[in-house]
């Protein structure tokens, strides 16, 4: 049997498996398992456990706990309530400057946890229902939380970014820096959209009010003083001072990432003891819980993940499909559509931890013989599977917001996040023409490559 098609053998007995309705996790490790036993020595199953071992015996895979601990702190409170608050009541004046203050918020929010499913949780749990109270459709409101919460994969500090940093052995500091430009280039286009959006809500607003129909709540003038500007600061602050405090000890050479991350961890501990006196051991349960449940889930796909790679990379499938890619002598540009497409349709069925380390070993190699820098590629990659938390059939953000709003039907949520679709798409090509949006920063601080 030739490797491409003990390959294409791999990847659909893959896809037979993952559609039976197992997890990802066991699903994966079940394949690798049955390769491993009819392709490969028999000796090679008293390997199993060594080999998932060693996969996972990186101090940069240890970061990634810490990080969970951090942002599940930071979610099981009111920080994320307390923070879109304080944006909202800064910003209310500015023309849509709700739907501007809930992608501020979730985009400073995302940087704090790092986790896209907690962002439109904490952000969308305070700011739909403001929305809607205050005029908003359901569906655009849906569509903002949804959006912004893919930010949690983008900026600083990344799960997903971590993980590519371990696949493509690249610089996780340069990943981040990496992330950073495009992540304020997507706010601003979300926030962009969300004027227009709501300027054109409430021109309709208007003219029905005009015409004798009900007065929208988006003609309601809402006014806040000083005082209750100011009030709002104290607690949102000491937040942004650990984000700030976090990225200068990364950044400058102070700490490793796996110290830095359990620097934010503890200091976001303490900041929920010292501000919401949340430090009490049934306080604390629910947060070491969650923290617990998502890492040992997220570590058990991690490690079934790489061991299915180790798999493929045994039986020389990796390196055959990769030789095959080359072997097609396509242009640049269309090698990178072509691999682009083909994230955008596993992200159909698949988060992005699992699409990262399943394809890694594939498209890298091509990638970086036609010139291409991992580092920008790692960025587009992430911009691309951002695109797959909003979009059917998975989804994984418009769940979330279905169940914190599940009034609201799937079809409006949809038709909310498409035009959220056509942003990201829009930033990828920005990302092609001008790749210095995400180079820049990283050649900046660290220097060019």
């Amino acid at each position: 049997m030739s490797d491409l098609t003990l390959g294409a053998l791999y990847g659909a007995v893959t896809l037979v498996v993952m559609f039976s309705g197992m997890p990802i996790a066991f699903a994966l490790g079940v394949v690798a398992t049955g390769f491993m036993y009819f392709c490969m020595p028999p000796s090679s199953l008293d390997t199993i456990t060594q080999n998932v071992y060693e996969e996972m015996a990186s101090i940069t895979l240890l970061s990634i706990p810490l990080f969970i601990l951090k942002g599940a702190a930071i979610g099981k409170s009111p920080a994320g309530k307390d923070l879109y608050s304080a944006i909202h009541t800064w910003m209310h004046k500015i023309p849509g400057g709700l739907g501007i203050a809930n992608v501020f918020a979730c985009a400073l929010f995302a940087a704090m946890a790092g986790s896209s499913p907690a962002t439109c949780s904490a952000i969308g749990s305070a700011g739909i229902p403001e929305m809607r109270r205050r005029g908003y459709s359901p569906g655009f409101a849906a569509g903002i939380i949804a959006a912004g919460g893919t930010l949690g994969i983008l900026l600083p500090p990344s799960i997903t970014m971590i993980l590519y940093a371990v696949a493509a052995e690249q610089s996780l500091g340069r990943l981040f820096l990496a992330g950073i430009g495009p992540g304020v280039l997507l706010v601003l286009l979300f926030a962009g959209y969300a004027v227009y959006r709501a300027h054109k809500e409430y021109k309709a607003a208007l003219v029905i009010y005009e015409q004798g129909g009900a007065k929208s709540a988006y003609l309601e003038d809402e006014h806040f003083t000083l005082a209750q500007k100011v009030e709002m600061l104290p607690r949102v602050l000491p937040f942004l001072v650990l984000l700030i405090g976090v990225m200068v000890a990364l950044y400058g050479g102070f700490a490793t990432p796996s110290e830095t991350a359990g620097l934010g961890a503890l200091l976001a501990l303490v900041l929920l003891a010292v501000i919401y006196g949340v430090w009490k051991p049934k306080d604390l349960s629910p947060i070491l819980s969650s923290s617990i449940k998502e890492s040992t889930m997220l570590l058990l796909i991690i490690g079934m993940s790489l061991f299915y790679s180790y798999v493929m990379s045994y039986l020389h499938i990796s390196q055959s499909a990769a030789a095959w890619v080359v072997s097609l002598h396509l242009s640049k540009w269309l090698l990178l559509a072509v691999i682009l497409l083909m994230v955008i349709v596993f992200g159909f069925f698949l988060p992005p931890v699992s699409i990262i380390l399943m394809t890694a070993p594939i498209i890298l190699p091509p990638l970086k013989a036609a010139g291409f820098d991992l580092i920008w590629f790692g960025i587009v990659m992430t911009v691309v599977m951002e695109m797959g938390l909003i979009h059917p059939p998975v989804g994984l953000n418009i769940f979330v917001i279905k169940n914190i709003a599940p009034d609201i039907p799937l079809k409006d949520v949809v038709w909310g996040v498409f035009p959220f679709l056509i942003l990201m798409f829009v930033a990828v090509l920005l990302l092609c023409v001008f790749p210095s949006i995400s180079t820049g920063l990283p050649d900046m601080i660290m220097g060019a490559k």
